[in-house]
């Protein structure tokens, strides 16, 4: 993993200069296989299949608490808001933490996201095109 570009990349992000496209795109050409998302610990951590661990923070301020229940119905819309509207990262963690998300995983060569809730409920979310059959 190139640790610039994996840092550009978590910029980018956080700035709502790329869509997720574009940074599964990136990270993967850099050799990143999946990352964690972590909003209690506001940070990111990218992994490579060879072992190599690249962490980032999120700096955002004012973010609001981790809600108590993971609310899927809200994170489905907060996530089809992304993808039909390019909402900015920002807008998508607040509205995620909101929707009691603690953490995530974007798994990128399963082309899946799995989320977190306080209390250990998760939803897996299929990249756009991708499924169970079509991985």
């Amino acid at each position: 993993m190139n640790s610039e570009i994996v840092a550009e990349v978590a910029r980018a992000t956080l700035d709502g200069r790329i869509p997720f496209p574009e940074v599964v795109r990136r990270l993967v050409e850099t050799g990143v296989e999946y990352y964690h998302v972590d909003y209690v610990a506001l940070q990111k951590t990218y992994y490579s299949a060879s072992g190599e661990i690249i962490k980032t923070s999120i700096n955002y301020e004012n973010l609001p608490s981790i809600a108590a229940d993971l609310d899927v119905d809200a994170l489905r819309a907060i996530i089809l808001d992304s993808q039909q509207n390019a909402q900015h990262y920002r807008d998508f963690t607040i509205r995620a933490m909101r929707a009691g998300v603690q953490a995530y995983i974007a798994f990128l060569r399963g082309k899946r996201v799995t989320y977190w809730g306080r209390g250990g409920d998760q939803h897996i979310e299929w990249f756009p095109g991708a499924g169970p059959t079509n991985t």
